[in-house]
Parts: structure tokens; C-alpha cells; sequence
């Protein structure tokens, strides 16, 4: 990966964006993106969009959200211990021991987890996040409550890094990543030429409720969409692959097979996969895939879409690892696929 295009994206990962709370890394995405743009938009949910060869009349919407899950605050003791909620599908279990941010209006309140010791009969079996707290050195609840309050968003306090300088690993790569396929697929293209009109598109909030996926489409009213998003990678130790299906880091891009996607979509990502010798991978998505798909589907008269997604082990843990190769790879079929087009496709299974 370019110097450039690997320092940005660790840029987006070491940047808070928990769900509701998006707006810096949206700055960020917008200042990388508008060079390689025709226009920058904004809607009220916060989404962040770039749009290229806007005139044409067939337009594709690629989102890739930029949302982490996190924990809120929801309660502080007398004594300036903080209790919290989940926000998103954030794991309780992966919490015990991590050191977290506290992002308050006035600033930034640094706390580590507590840890029961072992020698006090330590985390008992069945703990929830009902039973975290966060210590932040603070003795009163008045210490605590001049720099944050209830509602304010805990993210750990983790740096990516670099593993074999062929891995990335650290927290909120579901779906950072995904944002910066997306921003990268603007600046290949801009070297292109391209028949058909993108809208890209950062969006917000698919860790809670998919709402941005959901406003993107609904006002940009694309033709069809894909969603750039993560799925599970099986190939650790302790998964089931009879279970959970073969998706390998290293393996390619993992296009979605199920109901709610369209055929003539998935067939052109597999042609233009084959024309660059690109190898993928498959998931199923029998009802739903669980992603903004879902919400760009059933908007405005109907929206075909697709479901193109980046193996990721250790799925909502503060150490979730993707394959560089794999990114790179994401990247070149999308440009290959939204330069191949000319609009006059028809997205009609039965034609």
C-alpha cells in the first residue's frame, strides 16, 4: 500500500468515531476525498459524500460506514467511578483490563477498566456490561462531571499496528476500513475515465441503527448500491468452519450470496475480479445481510444492491486484524467494476 494511502488510513483508525458521534472523522474523509471529487455534500445525519461525474444518468452508490461501536455513560457514583452501556455490539468480555477514553464536551477523560483481582475470586463467568466500571482516578463524582457527563462516549484507548508489515490490526477497523475503500475508490478513478455517476459515501451510524445508510439513498435516490463493509473471517483457532463458513485473510474480497442481492451485480463484480485475476471469497446472507445494504435496499422505489466485504478477524474486539493484501485488492475490483460500466445495464434478473 502507498505511503499516503496507509498513513490516512491509519489516521481514520486513530481518530474516536463512535456511533452518533462521526463528525471529526468525517472532516477527515471529506479534506482526503475533495481533490479527487466533482462536489462534497453533507445531509443532517451526518453522512459525508463525494460525488463524481454527477451529469450521468446511471448513477452507483458505494458506502462504506465510519462508525465504531462503543460504550455511553449512562451512570458516575459517589466515589467518580463510571458505569456505562453499550453502544453498538460492543463485547463486555473484551473490555476487562483495557484502558478507554471518556470524550466529554470540555475534553478527553482517560480511565482504565477495573479488574477484580484474581486473588478476590476474580471476574465471575457470566459478567455483563452491567458489572464494568471505569476507573479514572477521580475520588467524587464532581471531579468526573467537569469534563464529562452522562451520554459521552467511551472508546479504548488502542493505536493500530502494523503485524508482519502484512496485517493491521488495532480497534474499529469494522468499518473504518470500509470509509476508506471508499475514499480510495474516489481517488483511483480520478485518473479514469468513467461513464457512470458515483455517489461515495462515508456513512454514520450502522453500528446502531443503520440511519445513515438510510439518508444517503434516500436523498441521492442512486440506481443501485454497494455497501463496503467487513464480514467474518474464520481462519484462527476455536472457529467452526462448519459452522461459520471458509473466509480466509489473504483470500480476496467477500462478495454476499442471499435474497437480497442482486445477481446481475454480483455477476459483474465477478467478471471484473476475473479480469484482474482476483481471487473471491463468498458468505451467505439468506434474509438479510445486516449491513447499510439492508437500508439502501428499501428506499425511495427500491435500490439493487450488493454486499462486497473485507475478511476481519477478532470481529467488535480491540484488536481486529485485516489483511492489507485484501484492501488493496477491494479497492482495484471496485474501480474495475465502476469503470466497466456505461449506464445502459440493465439490473432486471430476468432480462
Amino acid at each position: 500500500m502507498k505511503k499516503d494511502s496507509l498513513e490516512f488510513l491509519i489516521s481514520l483508525l486513530h481518530t474516536p468515531s463512535p456511533s452518533s458521534l462521526e463528525m471529526e472523522i468525517q472532516k477527515k474523509w471529506i479534506d482526503y476525498v475533495k481533490p479527487f471529487a466533482d462536489e462534497i455534500r453533507t445531509d443532517h445525519a451526518g453522512n459525508a459524500i463525494a460525488i463524481v461525474n454527477q451529469d450521468a444518468d446511471f448513477h452507483l452508490m458505494l458506502a462504506g460506514h465510519c462508525d465504531e461501536i462503543a460504550f455511553v455513560v449512562n451512570r458516575i457514583d459517589d466515589h467518580g467511578y463510571v458505569f456505562v452501556e453499550k453502544m453498538g455490539g460492543i463485547n463486555p468480555k473484551a473490555a476487562i483490563g483495557m484502558k478507554v477514553e471518556i470524550i466529554g464536551e470540555s475534553g478527553i477523560l482517560p480511565g482504565v477498566i477495573g479488574v477484580n483481582a484474581q486473588h478476590h475470586g476474580g471476574m465471575k463467568d457470566d459478567f455483563n456490561v452491567e458489572d464494568l466500571f471505569i476507573d479514572c482516578g477521580a475520588q467524587s463524582r464532581e471531579e468526573v462531571t467537569r469534563t464529562i457527563q452522562i451520554g459521552d462516549l467511551v472508546v479504548y484507548r488502542r493505536k493500530s499496528e502494523l503485524l508482519m508489515d502484512r496485517y493491521i490490526s488495532g480497534r474499529g477497523l469494522d468499518n473504518r476500513t470500509g470509509a476508506f475503500i471508499v475514499a480510495e475508490v474516489v481517488k483511483q478513478l480520478k485518473e479514469k475515465k468513467v461513464n457512470i455517476g458515483l455517489y461515495a459515501v462515508s456513512t454514520v451510524n450502522e453500528e446502531t441503527n443503520m440511519g445513515g445508510a438510510y439518508f444517503a439513498a434516500a436523498g441521492l435516490h442512486p440506481d443501485c448500491a454497494i455497501a463496503c463493509d467487513v464480514t467474518f473471517a474464520t481462519d484462527y483457532p476455536s472457529v467452526d468452519k462448519r459452522k461459520h463458513g471458509d473466509v480466509k485473510l489473504e483470500g480476496g474480497p467477500v462478495l454476499a450470496k442471499g435474497a437480497p442481492i442482486n445477481r446481475k451485480m454480483n455477476q459483474w463484480l465477478e467478471e471484473a475480479a476475473k479480469r484482474l485475476s482476483i481471487n473471491l471469497q463468498y458468505e451467505l446472507t439468506p434474509r438479510a445481510t445486516g449491513t447499510d445494504a439492508d437500508k439502501m435496499r428499501f428506499t425511495g422505489k427500491g435500490v439493487p444492491i450488493s454486499l462486497v466485504s473485507l475478511p476481519l478477524r477478532y470481529m467488535h474486539s480491540p484488536v481486529e486484524t485485516a489483511s492489507l493484501k485484501d484492501i488493496e485488492e477491494e479497492i482495484a475490483l471496485l474501480v474495475e467494476l465502476i469503470t466497466s460500466l456505461n449506464g445502459t445495464e440493465s439490473l432486471n434478473p430476468l432480462e
